[in-house]
């Protein structure tokens, strides 16, 4: 008997840990076995202190995830709806606030489910063949994880309202356009264009990368008086680190930091 594939990979190169969403046959699309394996991976790298950074990406070239499988949501109830939605929730907020940085690697399709995961990553690099869009009103459905929320925050109310109502998609020109996106590239360039990116990140030192992604993603939940407080003390936090103390020595003496992480 033939072992059933796996729907989600993870491959590790030294520091960089590349998610794959591993169903194409199904345009990686999220079912519950994906979105179990998915939290259960979140959950581990995040724990892992020899993982640095974390890359999401879909498997194969038609997409990166097109949303939910629409045969399981199909089947439930009001009441399991509501679950399956504070569960997703749960999973890509666990994305967006690890101390890592996050980046989705993205081609092709990505929609709805698909498109709300990447709002939740720190930097998103798209090859220019990739397709966005929040299509759950063409269904009488609306967006469940995070896309009436975080798609406001990332373009404004103006524009996010109008791509949630009308569920249009746009092409990778426009996202990058309307500030979603951080590079867009021929495909073929995809994969240099996020080793780049990685590298420009690596250099930097891991702790304080942890402590602006924290530092942000908090503040914007904070009105503003609060979140200069929040950003004082993590400012004297980041101080008290042998990162700092290295980067400080390192530039004191004309020298490239040795950032280690501690």
């Amino acid at each position: 008997m033939s072992e059933e594939p796996k729907v989600l990979l993870v491959a590790r190169n030294g520091p960089v840990a590349t998610v794959i969403l591993n169903r194409p046959q199904a345009l990686n699309a999220l079912n519950a076995r994906l979105l179990r394996e998915l939290e259960a991976a979140l959950a581990e790298l995040a724990a892992d202190p020899e993982v640095r950074l974390l890359v999401i990406t879909g498997a194969g070239t038609k997409a990166f995830c097109a949303g939910a499988d629409l045969t399981e949501l199909a089947a439930k109830t009001p009441e399991e709806g509501r679950a399956l939605s504070q569960w997703v929730q749960e999973i890509f907020t666990a994305v967006e606030r690890m101390r890592k940085p996050v980046l989705a690697k993205i081609q092709g399709f990505c929609l709805a489910g698909g498109f709300e995961l990447i709002m939740a990553c720190d930097f998103r690099i798209a090859a220019d063949t990739a397709v966005f869009g929040q299509p759950e009103v063409t269904l009488g459905l609306v967006p469940g994880a995070g896309g009436t929320k975080r798609l406001p925050r990332l373009i404004g109310k103006t524009k996010a309202l109008e791509l949630l109502m009308s569920g249009e998609r746009i092409n990778a020109a426009e996202a990058a356009r309307l500030g979603l996106l951080n590079v867009v590239v021929p495909v073929e360039q995809l994969d240099h264009a996020v080793d780049e990116f990685v590298a420009k990140l690596l250099s930097k030192s891991p702790v304080a990368l942890g402590i602006i992604k924290d530092t942000v993603t908090r503040g914007l939940e904070l009105d503003l008086a609060q979140a200069l407080a929040y950003e004082a003390d993590q400012f004297g936090a980041a101080l008290g680190t042998e990162e700092a103390r290295e980067g400080l020595r390192a530039f004191m003496g004309k020298r490239d930091p040795a950032h280690r992480g501690s």
